[in-house]
């Protein structure tokens, strides 16, 4: 499969060659919705937690006499019924992190840079390098390109004045090549790929 190349400024850089078995995948929802919420349950922080009757202070003394008062019996103020005491059966700290096999993975992200391919929705540069990291024309050159949502994925390592110019532009995203992944594909109307995030990828993947 042939994807032409243009440049930052939107003029054509020729072609590329790229792999159908990464970027010519059918569509797979399904896979895609198993990798989105494995990856959104991973780096939940579980850090939730309430205090059982055992974490609870004070609580020692009987709160009112066994009989003759007319109430309820109670033992204890730490019980759940009282203000301020224990939670039954309450969350506590876990990880909500489950398995997906590193097959499912890699499927999941062929899908999805195969679901923008089929759409139109990837487009493929030379490069990001910029003299200076200059927010305002990096802007400029987006709207030649039609981008406004968009995620960038570079080679090995991005381009820090490029880095730098994108960071301050709302609905942008830019990420090395080992930080590809299907959610940040997904959440982002235009996948851009530089020629050597394409490299990486495919070799990656195959």
């Amino acid at each position: 499969m042939k994807l032409s190349v243009k440049t930052l400024d939107n003029k054509d850089a020729g072609s590329i060659d790229v792999s159908d078995d990464v970027f010519g995948q059918p569509s797979r929802p399904d896979i895609l919705a198993r990798m989105v919420r494995w990856q959104l349950a991973k780096r939940r922080a579980g850090t939730h937690d309430t205090k059982e009757i055992g974490e609870i202070s004070g609580g020692g003394k009987k709160p009112r006499p066994q009989k003759g008062s007319g109430r309820s019996r109670q033992g204890s103020t730490r019980s759940p019924q009282w203000r301020g005491g224990a939670v039954i059966f309450g969350p506590t700290p876990r990880s909500h992190a489950h398995d997906l096999p590193k097959k499912v993975r890699k499927l999941a992200l062929k899908a999805a840079l195969s679901a923008k391919q089929a759409e139109g929705k990837l487009i493929v540069i030379d490069g990001t390098k910029l003299d200076k990291p200059k927010t305002a024309d990096l802007a400029k050159r987006f709207a030649t390109l039609g981008l406004s949502s968009v995620l960038i994925i570079d080679g090995a390592a991005v381009d820090i004045n490029f880095a730098r110019a994108a960071r301050n532009l709302p609905g942008v995203d830019v990420l090395p090549q080992q930080g590809a992944n299907v959610y940040d594909i997904l959440r982002r109307d235009t996948l851009v790929l530089t020629k050597d995030a394409v490299q990486h990828l495919e070799a990656r993947l195959k």
